[in-house]
């Protein structure tokens, strides 16, 4: 056996030498796509007077772009592999530009609906492409510190929404939200043609198109079926249903993929601990950041009166944690010095943290206080955990599957996200619908409120909304703080095993030979990554 023969045939190994630039121009594109998974929250208002729309209408234009893009993530990242990630990153963004134009123009629910739609097919595209340009363009050496920075671009494209679209209302109407994506998404078009170079690997490998219809339909059904929960109630039979079609549709889909000589998913990845444990954190970092960014969108409009800019600029503090903790690199020198599970732990142990304080000293009217709190800590817990996440994942995976493997990270983050703001908001409703008077009914806060008769019954139903966030925040805290500690296990466990698998090897036959050492580095390299 040659190390040539194991190698990836792939450039992963070299730097480019516009890498840095190039980094810049995929993470612009990337912060516009994320962006908009948040920049609605703040415009719930505006939305619900200008174009008439209901409860459901405005949940749908949410979630119809996060439902696309969690269904397509995966195919997207498998045809990124296979037909270019240039090629991909430029027909996102025409797409997603194209469906901007139609947001910005719309003049009913339905078409906003149909556009935001639109929108997540070029999401997707670009959010697999991404990640699988930076794990190809950087080595070793630079690749956990470029990842910290993609990671911090994905944690400020979803904090910083509500900044973004409580500025942009302050100043104009609802459609600009969307109208000032074109020229964003023109000048990354421009610089992704300049700038990024093609690189594929999968060539001599048939397309797996009945992989990515069960995929796509799979993952489609079974985040629409978590949207559905709170507003149909989770026993109804239309989220039954969707559920049962969801999972049934995706176990079709692992035995294809178990069966078939090229799958577009490599089912063996999931034995691998350490993909196992980065994904499970990916979820609940996901699920915490989320769903608690848009609960208190809604209380501090709602409950606590602010408007649309101000409220962005009271959930600005998380993501501006987020951006100075990794531009300083902490999170990756602290991974070099302790290691991915602790450092993992101990982020996802202080996102826990903040839901907590936001829980117990941010609920009342006059709580922004312990909600500054609580939104730091949040905030220097996806610094610490996001970066050594995605570092993990991408590792566990070889270079010439990136973007499968971005595909992965970003299906589960969107996975995390739905789970995050249906879980929640389940926990929130169920709570203030107990408290709420009989009389006034608790279809809504808003309905609530208009029902409510006189001052005193509008106290009582803000305070029964700030009881229900505290309830939320906290079976939230709980389900970050047990996946993040049982993520650092699977870690610490799978670092264990490939410790142990290297000791017989250092000292069996041939250990000392010229080449020995770099034949096994090239082995490692299909599993893991290149070697450092």
């Amino acid at each position: 056996m040659t190390a040539p023969a194991a190698e990836p045939p792939d450039t992963s190994h070299q730097r480019h030498p516009q890498r840095w630039l190039i980094l810049g121009v995929i993470c612009l594109a990337q912060l516009t796509v994320l962006l908009d998974n948040t920049v609605l929250n703040v415009a719930i208002p505006s939305l619900t007077s200008e174009l008439h729309a209901s409860t459901a209408d405005v949940q749908w234009m949410i979630n119809a772009y996060a439902l696309v893009q969690a269904g397509l993530l995966l195919t997207a990242g498998n045809a990124a592999d296979r037909y270019g990630r240039k090629k991909m990153l430029v027909v996102g963004l025409a797409l997603f530009g194209v469906g901007s134009l139609a947001a910005g123009l719309a003049q009913s629910s339905g078409q906003l609906i149909a556009a935001r739609a639109g929108m997540g097919v070029g999401g997707a595209l670009l959010l697999t492409t991404t990640l699988a340009v930076v794990v190809q363009i950087f080595d070793e050496t630079e690749r956990v510190k470029a990842i910290g920075i993609w990671s911090t671009v994905s944690s400020l494209g979803f904090a910083a929404g509500p900044l973004f679209g409580g500025f942009v209302l302050d100043h104009f109407w609802w459609g600009a939200i969307f109208l000032i994506n074109l020229p964003v998404a023109l000048i990354a078009l421009v610089a992704v043609v300049r700038l990024v170079p093609e690189s594929k690997s999968g060539q001599g490998q048939r397309p797996d198109l009945l992989g990515a219809l069960l995929s796509t339909i799979g993952m489609t059904a079974a985040v629409f079926a978590i949207i559905s929960g709170p507003e149909h109630g989770w026993t109804s039979g239309r989220v039954l249903l969707t559920a049962f079609l969801g999972a049934a549709v995706l176990a079709g889909f692992v035995l294809w993929e178990l069966h078939i000589p090229h799958p577009m998913l490599d089912m063996h990845f999931f034995r691998n601990q350490k993909f196992v444990g980065a994904v499970a954190g990916v979820i609940l970092v996901a699920f915490g950041m989320t769903g608690s960014l848009f609960l208190l969108t809604q209380h501090l409009q709602f409950v606590l009166g602010y408007g649309p800019l101000e409220t962005g600029l009271r959930t600005a503090p998380m993501a501006l944690t987020v951006v100075a903790l990794n531009l300083t690199g902490l999170g990756a020198r602290m991974v070099r010095t302790f290691g991915t599970p602790l450092v993992i732990a101990a982020g996802m142990s202080c996102l826990a943290a903040g839901l907590v304080a936001i829980a117990v000293l941010g609920g009342g009217d006059g709580g922004y206080g312990g909600m500054l709190f609580g939104l730091i800590v949040m905030g220097a817990g996806v610094a610490l955990a996001m970066p050594a996440m995605a570092n993990a994942i991408m590792s566990a995976i070889p270079p010439e599957k990136a973007g499968v493997g971005a595909g992965v990270n970003g299906t589960l983050a969107e996975f995390g996200n739905g789970l995050g703001v249906a879980v929640l908001g389940a926990v929130l409703n169920a709570r203030f619908a107990a408290l709420v008077p009989a009389a006034v009914g608790a279809a809504s806060l808003p309905a609530a409120l208009s029902a409510a008769d006189g001052p005193a019954a509008r106290e009582q139903i803000k305070d029964a909304f700030a009881a229900g966030l505290e309830t939320s925040q906290l079976v939230g805290a709980v389900a970050v703080l047990a996946g993040g500690l049982l993520a650092a296990l699977l870690l610490r466990r799978a670092e264990r095993v490939e410790a142990a698998a290297k000791e017989p090897e250092a000292g069996g036959p041939g250990a000392g030979e010229p080449g020995a050492e770099t034949a096994r580095a090239g082995d490692r390299a299909d599993v893991t990554g290149p070697a450092a």
